[in-house]
């Protein structure tokens, strides 16, 4: 089986970093927090809306009350979470895994960057998903997309790729002695 490189998850990292930040950065500076626009209202109403805010706490504002805890335990968090994806990219047994790894890299440093430069995370992009869930998704940005748009990879990776070579019989996989 030919060793799989990990080299494009750090390409797709740092292009995760660069649009999120720069994103951010831009909302920052031509918008008040709290400022809501909403966007192509004659085509959908108000399904999107550009909203700036500042969240201290992780995914859906979940966090304790005090915005320096959740500023030290979730960059910790990232931290770790940084360190055990590098780990499992060595490990990968398909180029899907490392797509997905690589977008979690990107969200997770992206965000990382907020909370430790700023105290809490930039999200702009705001969606009504009509009725589903809650009235409102939560605001998010750039790199809560790569996180998701990573579980939704590695979703597929466990269900349907990971499915074909557990179809594939054991002796398959033994590599046979060279008797030339």
């Amino acid at each position: 089986m030919k060793a799989i490189k990990p080299t494009i998850a750090y390409v797709i990292m740092l292009i995760v970093v660069v649009f999120d930040q720069a994103s951010k950065v831009l909302t920052r500076l031509y918008t008040a927090e709290g400022d809501t626009f909403v966007i192509g209202e004659k085509l959908f109403g108000e399904t999107f809306r550009f909203t700036h805010l500042t969240n201290t706490g992780a995914a859906f504002s979940i966090g304790l009350s005090n915005p320096l805890y959740n500023r030290i335990i979730f960059s910790l968090i990232a931290l770790v979470a940084i360190g055990f994806i590098i780990f499992l990219l060595k490990r990968v047994t398909h180029r899907i895994q490392v797509y997905a790894f690589g977008l979690v890299l990107g969200g997770a440093l992206g965000n990382m960057i907020d909370r430790v430069l700023l105290g809490g995370v930039t999200d702009f992009i705001d969606v009504d998903f009509p009725d589903f869930i809650m009235y409102r998704w939560p605001v998010f940005n750039i790199a809560d997309s790569a996180v998701f748009i990573a579980m939704v990879l590695m979703m597929i990776d466990m269900i349907f790729i990971r499915e074909e070579k557990a179809l594939t019989p054991a002796s398959d996989l033994q590599e046979k002695p060279d008797n030339s």
